[in-house]
């Protein structure tokens, strides 16, 4: 970089006028890393030490009156930051007060630096005075105060100054440990965009913690969202080449003797798209199967079966027929869904894939057997939507166990787009619940 070089000749101006001292020590050992940079940078950056872009630090002894003194207990190393600094008396100085605080400054703390008691210095306190156990990084030309202030917050810097530490009781590092240590530098322009990004992601933690959310419901969270989209046309484009639902239906209503459906439109609860269809419950879904146990054993599912957090069967109980349960009387199929009557609001809804395929399901679940509107992992997703959840639950009656009944589910109305639409909502919801899922195994991992 052009500005660096200029900065550079004119130091060694300097050092050769006697003006400033030489630094002995601003290239960092290369055996330290192994290699000649600790890591690869762009092009247009560079690899510099404190030397060269540090001002020197100054020193300020405490005169008369009061001064504000900062020392290690005055940082909060959670947030990074100066809390409550000492107002003391000049007369009352301690020893260590005497390095002079400007405004646009970063302290360092060298006692013990993998507490990171690191903090900007704001205005507020530019006229402090701050203990020797810190180092005052002041940026020249080449660094934005607040790119500095994030850089010496890395893990790269505080890990890479971790290592100089001595001692036992006290391990610390010492001044030049910091100077001549090497920092990746990048152009002012850059600086200044990716302190851009650091705020608006910090600003989003911050949002983050302050809602006193969880990352299991952060992500719940963006999947309801996800499903609110996509029962409502708004998550795939739609295809005007398309068959729309209403002529699938037509094709079809009379073979499954499908009710007509209503042209009045008033009573539907949000807009759809113009291909799609307002469907209640018993013209889109086959009629339960009743079926009891038969044989020596059965495979049973009951609410406790469920997993209502993933939305998927944990396992079938395998029971004696003599001991079956009154209410095993409902036979599911691959491509059902069940949705749990009793407490709704606990959203106990599986899909019911191959493995248990005409297992014995209690009357608690209503049966969701897709009728050929429908494609089976729409229904599926369908059924976990905001919409139809709270929609039934509104139906809830009793104290103890609040449940719905069969009507409340069948008289339902469900938006129904076109089947090779539902096949592409279908496609994307698991694209991105697979992404959201990635992330919280990572971010575990990590914790």
């Amino acid at each position: 970089m052009e500005q660096y070089q200029k900065i550079r000749a004119e130091k060694k101006r300097l050092i050769k006028e006697k003006k400033i001292k030489p630094d002995k020590k601003k290239s960092v050992d290369k055996s330290h890393y192994g290699k000649n940079v600790p890591f690869e940078v762009p092009e247009s950056w560079e690899w510099v030490s404190g030397f060269d872009v540090f001002k020197p630090m100054t020193s300020k002894k405490p005169t008369n009156g009061t001064f504000t003194y900062i020392d290690i207990n005055a940082i909060d190393n959670s947030k990074n930051c100066i809390v409550n600094p000492k107002i003391l008396e000049a007369t009352n100085a301690p020893s260590r007060a005497s390095r002079e605080v400007k405004s646009g400054d970063t302290l360092f703390s060298m006692v013990r630096p993998y507490l990171m008691n690191i903090a900007y210095v704001d205005s507020q306190y530019k006229n402090s005075i701050a203990s020797t156990g810190f180092f005052v990084c002041r940026p020249n030309e080449l660094l934005f105060p607040k790119f500095l202030y994030y850089l010496m917050l890395s893990p790269f810097v505080v890990y890479g100054l971790n290592s100089f530490m001595k001692g036992d009781n006290s391990p610390s590092i010492n001044n030049d440990n910091i100077i001549s240590f090497q920092y990746p530098l990048p152009p002012l322009s850059e600086q200044h965009r990716i302190i851009d990004k650091i705020e608006k992601l910090f600003d989003l933690i911050d949002i983050i913690n302050e809602s006193n959310l969880s990352l299991e419901q952060l992500l719940a969270q963006a999947k309801s969202k996800i499903l609110d989209l996509a029962i409502r046309g708004k998550l795939v484009p739609q295809d005007p080449e398309e068959e729309t639902a209403s002529m699938l239906l037509k094709k079809i209503r009379k073979d499954d003797k499908i009710k007509k459906v209503s042209s009045d439109t008033s009573h539907y609860p949000f807009d759809i798209p113009s291909n799609w269809i307002w469907l209640n419950g018993s013209q889109c879904f086959n009629s339960m199967i009743n079926k009891k146990p038969e044989g020596d054993y059965f495979r049973y599912i009951d609410i406790e079966a469920i997993d209502n957090k993933n939305h998927v069967i944990k396992e079938a109980k395998k029971i004696r027929v003599a001991d079956a349960p009154s209410r095993a009387s409902r036979l599911i199929n691959e491509g059902d869904t069940l949705f749990s009557m009793v407490r709704p609001y606990l959203e106990n809804i599986a899909y019911v894939d191959k493995q248990y395929d005409k297992c014995i399901a209690s009357t608690g679940f209503y049966v969701c057997k897709p009728n050929k509107l429908l494609f089976p992992k729409y229904l599926y997703f369908l059924m976990q939507s905001k919409y139809v959840i709270n929609g039934l639950n509104l139906f809830m009656k009793g104290d103890n166990s609040p449940s719905i009944n069969n009507s409340n589910i069948t008289s339902f109305l469900y938006p129904i787009p076109p089947i090779s639409e539902q096949r592409r909502i279908v496609n994307k919801i698991e694209e991105i619940f697979q992404r959201t899922d990635k992330i919280q195994e990572n971010l575990k991992a990590n914790i």
